[in-house]
């Protein structure tokens, strides 16, 4: 039976194996999943966000400041019911490369952001997980 988190409005469910961690500020929260191996998934509610593209940019901008070599392409998909604007990249790290999805939604008085990575020699796996777990979301509108 797999776990559910459940904070202002977002909701998803997770395997029981990985471990959670919340992290609350303000209005503001951060919860961080970390699975076996290098997965992780990350959700984040910011309040006061119109555009959740906003989101996006400043997760993108952040991960080129650490790895400049960084690819990204602008995505568009589905999450928690709603068109998720987002963005897919790969990047190099200790010679592994690594997939992480970024996604963003509104929600009430605010935004949505989801980031999930793992390197790419568990992308079948883990990579399916982390999927899993983002097509379980749901967000108050």
């Amino acid at each position: 039976m797999p776990e559910t988190f459940e904070l202002s409005g977002v909701r998803f469910q997770y395997p029981k194996v990985w471990e959670l961690e919340l992290e609350k500020e303000g209005e503001s929260w951060t919860v961080s999943l970390q699975g076996p191996g290098t997965a992780f998934l990350v959700v984040s509610f910011v309040p006061d966000v119109e555009d959740p593209t906003e989101l996006v940019d400043a997760a993108v901008e952040g991960l080129r400041a650490e790895y400049p070599e960084l690819e990204a392409e602008d995505a568009v998909d589905t999450m928690a019911g709603q068109p998720a604007v987002g963005a897919d990249v790969r990047f190099e790290h200790f010679d592994l490369t690594n997939t992480c999805w970024i996604r963003s939604v509104p929600a009430i008085n605010g935004a949505v952001l989801v980031l999930s990575q793992c390197t790419d020699n568990e992308l079948a796996k883990q990579g399916e997980v982390l999927k899993q777990i983002m097509g379980t979301m749901t967000v108050d509108e």
